[in-house]
């Protein structure tokens, strides 16, 4: 009678909340051009009341460029870092879904034409490690794409 809706695979509106990804951290250095912002990036159970009786607890203290101008803060003052999930998403893609998605293309297609396994394996990660170098002779103009902004801060 009635058609049956399909339900998504995944349901990205849940993952994407208010699409803002956002750290607390603390001002490192500031110049006339960019500030640097020292973040204490934490897993799930890194914040939990067992974790330090327990191994896996892992954090890591991370350096944040954000560019542009903030005159009124100070070396120490508490910020929050605010950046987009579109950009986490797509710095995901660049990193391991475009790199994987070349490998075994690259693979594919040399043993096809050549029929010889280390060739084709030797081939496919000289293409990754070329994209890879292309990535980081680009970093300039991907910081541009992949940047942070500093809200919530009190003088």
């Amino acid at each position: 009678m009635y058609a049956k809706k399909r339900r998504p695979l995944f349901n990205v509106r849940l993952f994407c909340m208010k699409g803002v990804i956002q750290h607390l951290g603390t001002v490192e250095s500031v110049s006339e051009e960019h500030v640097v912002v020292r973040v204490l990036q934490s897993s799930a159970c890194g914040s939990c009341a067992a974790a330090g009786l327990c191994r896996s607890n892992e954090s890591k203290e991370k350096l944040i460029d954000v560019y542009g101008s903030y005159p009124e803060l100070q070396v120490g003052q508490q910020v929050m870092v605010e950046g987009k999930v579109r950009q986490g998403l797509k710095a995901v893609v660049y990193a391991y879904f475009i790199p994987l998605v070349l490998m075994a293309i690259t693979l594919f297609v040399v043993m096809y034409l050549t029929g010889n396994d280390s060739l084709s394996a030797f081939v496919s990660l000289f293409s990754v490690a070329l994209y890879y170098t292309g990535l980081y002779l680009m970093r300039n103009r991907l910081s541009e794409k992949f940047s942070f902004k500093i809200t919530n801060f009190k003088n």
